[in-house]
């Protein structure tokens, strides 16, 4: 009995430990994603693509201190971000190839926004975010939100609209592509489509699609790029505006992929009504968001709701029944969510 007692302390204390060390990891992940974000913006790993380099010649190559730059490489290495193959010599791994620029699955800008300034400082004011409804960007950098912040400073607006192409690369693009049929649809309206990351693979896939593009001017003047490098600016029209006043109008599919989890629910009622009132009687909206589901289980965009706290004060992510009162508010009756259990889904709408 005693020997029982002994097995079962011990593996008690081992679990203990266990959830202890788990717990210290939690904790401390704010470290790596800064160390992340550090080595993205030297520019790591695009230094290692031909091959791997001490650390000495990165040093050269950065401007960083040679023994600092070692100490953070280090660290990443041990979170397997990079792989040190020699003492102080790095090479790239799996993990790092995602921070390369030159990349079509990079995540480096996805990085340098998460550690930019405004966005770190920010995260650093959680406690009193959680107590008020005041942004923290109000007190920081007299911002009324971060859209305002952007206006002001444009080399942030720039990682930012490059971090969501990053992170319409790599997560909505797939979901869309392998979910939604598109066969029927002749003209789409991107809304808030940024560069064109996510209807430019769409017109690839759906020669009969023309398509517009819709975004603020400081975004449009940016794109085209993704279009040129396709061979389909000649399907797609870049138009500039704000979706609060108007939307190009005659479209039979409108998509909005990661815009409305920005605003509150009376502003995003206002954007779907501007949509309703220039979209064909029977066209198609397409709503691209994370449902929050209920429970327990492990969820990242559970976590990705808290950095929305940080962008404006009505921005958040959504429940189902929160988006059916949204639509139906709007004049849409929302007829299916597709890939529910995904990293997104497609809530489809047509006009009630």
């Amino acid at each position: 009995m005693q020997t029982q007692e002994l097995i079962m302390s011990s593996s008690s204390q081992k679990l203990e430990e266990s959830v202890a060390t788990d717990m210290i990891h939690k904790i401390t992940g704010a470290w790596v994603s800064q160390a992340i974000y550090v080595a993205a913006h030297l520019g790591i790993s695009d230094l290692l693509i031909e091959g791997e380099k001490h650390v000495d010649e990165l040093s050269k190559l950065t401007g960083a201190k040679a023994s600092r730059l070692y100490r953070l490489l280090r660290a990443l290495a041990s979170v397997d971000i990079f792989t040190e193959v020699e003492p102080r010599k790095f090479s790239l791994n799996e993990h790092a190839e995602y921070l390369r620029s030159d990349s079509t699955h990079s995540l480096r800008s996805l990085s340098m926004a998460i550690g930019d300034e405004w966005s770190w400082q920010s995260w650093g004011k959680m406690f009193d975010i959680i107590q008020t409804d005041k942004l923290p960007l109000e007190d920081l950098y007299q911002a009324e939100n971060a859209y305002a912040y952007f206006a002001e400073n444009p080399e942030s607006n720039k990682i930012f609209s490059n971090a969501m192409t990053d992170f319409t690369r790599n997560t909505i693009v797939p979901v869309v592509l392998e979910t939604y049929d598109f066969s029927d649809v002749e003209t789409l309206v991107d809304i808030g489509g940024s560069y064109g990351a996510l209807i430019t693979p769409i017109l690839i896939e759906n020669s009969q699609i023309q398509g517009i593009l819709f975004d603020l001017p400081q975004v449009v003047n940016d794109a085209g790029t993704l279009m040129e490098e396709a061979g389909i600016t000649n399907r797609c029209e870049i138009v500039s505006g704000d979706f609060f006043i108007s939307v190009p109008t005659n479209g039979d599919a409108y998509i909005l992929s990661q815009i409305l989890h920005n605003f509150n629910d009376e502003s995003c009622i206002r954007i779907l009504k501007n949509i309703r009132r220039s979209m064909k009687e029977d066209g198609k909206l397409l709503v691209i968001q994370a449902v929050i589901p209920e429970g327990n289980e492990p969820c990242f965009n559970k976590l990705l709701d808290l950095e929305l706290m940080i962008i404006d004060t009505g921005a958040k992510e959504r429940t189902e029944n929160e988006y059916r009162e949204i639509f139906q508010s709007a004049g849409f009756h929302l007829t299916e969510i597709l890939s529910p259990s995904g990293p997104v889904s497609i809530l489809e709408g047509t006009c009630s």
